[in-house]
């Protein structure tokens, strides 16, 4: 019957009872511990250690178009390289999971890919660039696979090593031509906005060509300079007119000729001898009379040589006279049309100084608009020059680049399973395994082994206590159990192997992989 520890000898006392069911517990467990551990398949991990390097050439010299930081990329990286696509590449260049590809769809190859490939991150402070403040930044990693043939896994692992660095060389390089292309496309539309810009400009001048911002200053100048030749002109005029007036009435008291007197006598002669015909014949006295006297005039006027009938002036004075009043006039009709011409200057000036402002505004806008795209022209220029440094710094792999530092070395030994780890968990589970048995096993038993338990299961107090006696049968008994057992040990010895042989694996295979994990061991 089940008693309760109390002492360590009661638990030395379990321990020698049932040392028979710990030991087969604890043997058996500790064989299948040791078989598992000799029969799993080895697994061999290779490792590949790149380090980060910065550019050779300075940053203050040249600039790197590639901005982001090294752990980004390294992820942008690995996220490519971790694709389906290209893990099942190096699925079928390697042949690896040959068993797995007849039963495994692709996307359970291409997992159990991901889970073989380890990719850790050395990582140190570093002053970051462009704040100036130290920050963690990633300074080398390690790529690594695990399989289970150690070639393999090497030549895996070096694949892999192989496409991050030419991954990062092709990501780097086509980070710094997309910048290059970029830039350039926005040089092209930069320069075509300000050629169109330049043209409109130049359009603007033409259409205002006189009423420029620039000529402002001289358009004032002009319109003060015809203002003053206007006024200028208007005194001249005004004086010439009174020089005009003064001349005209000067030249209305002075006779053309010096006969001017009898030609008039003889005028008014030939007017009277015209009225008198009217009234009278030619007979009548006063008709002769008036004809008489036109008849001696006449002949006077004719041998002083002045019955000419052009009437032209002959009076010294007052051709002299008349050719300064036809100067004066001719001067004033001169004055005029320089007046004239002045005004129309002058107002097409002040009309010029007046649309200035507006036409000023307009301009303005548009040299300022050219002014901002030759900026931005010239910053792209520049941008485009450093960024095609840096295409050829990154073509020349002067920038920051991944370098080998550890290749992919062959592994010369398995880093699973670990037998002697799990020899230990097998015989400590051995161990407790058995000792567990024995509890139960004990806990189950009814059997009274001392006096206080029988008198704890009687209710009785025990009078004596008698040691046990070993009868002959008892001794026949025992001897008959230790031949079956032994018996049974024999069977079991003998099937194990050829089970073994049949169900698991050749023996001479296992032989030859347990001395050779044993060597490595």
């Amino acid at each position: 019957m089940g008693q309760e520890v109390k002492t360590v000898q009661d638990f030395l006392d379990i321990v020698k009872r049932r040392k028979r069911s710990i030991a087969v517990t604890a043997a058996t467990v500790f064989a299948a511990s040791a078989l598992f551990a000799f029969l799993l398949p080895p697994e061999y991990r290779s490792s590949s250690t790149i380090l980060i390097e910065d550019q050779e050439v300075p940053r203050d010299f040249v600039n790197t178009t590639v901005t982001s930081y090294a752990d980004q990329r390294l992820q942008t990286i690995n996220q490519r390289i971790m694709g389906t696509d290209r893990l099942l590449e190096i699925v079928k260049k390697f042949n690896l999971y040959p068993e797995l590809r007849q039963k495994w769809t692709t996307e359970e190859i291409v997992a159990k890919m991901r889970e073989d490939v380890k990719l850790k991150t050395i990582s140190a402070d570093v002053i970051d660039p462009r704040s100036g403040n130290p920050r963690p930044a990633t300074i080398a990693f390690t790529l690594s696979y695990q399989g289970n043939s150690p070639q393999v896994v090497q030549r895996v692992a070096g694949e892999l090593a192989t496409l991050y660095l030419s991954e990062n060389l092709a990501t780097r390089e086509r980070q710094s031509q997309g910048t290059s292309n970029f830039l350039e496309e926005e040089m092209k539309q930069v320069k075509a906005k300000l050629a169109e810009t330049d043209a409109k400009i130049s359009a603007y001048k033409q259409m205002h060509v006189t009423a420029l911002p620039e000529l402002a200053q001289s358009n004032l100048q002009l319109a003060e300079s015809a203002e003053q030749e206007v006024a200028r002109l208007n005194e001249q005029l005004r004086s010439l007119k009174e020089r005009d007036s003064y001349l005209t009435s000067r030249l209305q008291t002075i006779p053309p000729d010096a006969a001017s007197q009898d030609k008039a006598r003889l005028a008014e002669l030939r007017v009277k001898l015209g009225e008198l015909k009217t009234r009278f014949t030619d007979e009548y006295p006063d008709v002769v009379k008036t004809r008489s006297e036109i008849a001696h005039l006449t002949r006077q006027l004719r041998e002083q040589g002045r019955d000419s009938a052009d009437n032209r002036p002959d009076n010294t004075a007052y051709i002299t006279l008349s050719s300064e009043l036809a100067g004066v006039r001719s001067e004033i009709e001169s004055v005029k049309r320089q007046l004239a011409s002045f005004t129309r200057k002058r107002d097409d000036y002040r009309s010029r100084v007046a649309a200035t402002p507006g036409v000023e505004e307009k301009y303005r806008a548009l040299v300022d608009e050219r002014g901002q795209l030759q900026l931005k022209s010239d910053d792209l220029a520049r941008k485009f020059m450093e960024a095609k440094t840096a295409n050829g710094l990154e073509k020349e792999q002067k920038g920051e680049r991944f370098s080998l530092i550890d290749a992919a070395r062959l592994p010369e030994a398995p880093v699973s399973p670990n037998i002697p780890v799990l020899l230990l968990v097998g015989l400590v589970v051995g161990l407790l395994s058995g000792g567990g048995v024995a509890a139960v096993r004990e806990q189950s038993d009814q059997t009274a082994r001392t006096p206080e338990q029988l008198a704890y299961a009687t209710s009785f107090p025990v009078l004596a206590a008698i040691p046990f006696i070993l009868t002959w049968q008892d001794e026949l008994q025992r001897k008959i159990r230790r031949r079956n057992g032994a018996i049974a040990l024999v069977v079991v010895l003998v099937l194990l192997p050829i089970a073994f042989q049949f169900l698991v694996m050749d023996l001479d295979v296992f032989w030859a992989r347990l001395m050779r994990r044993v060597a490595k061991i």
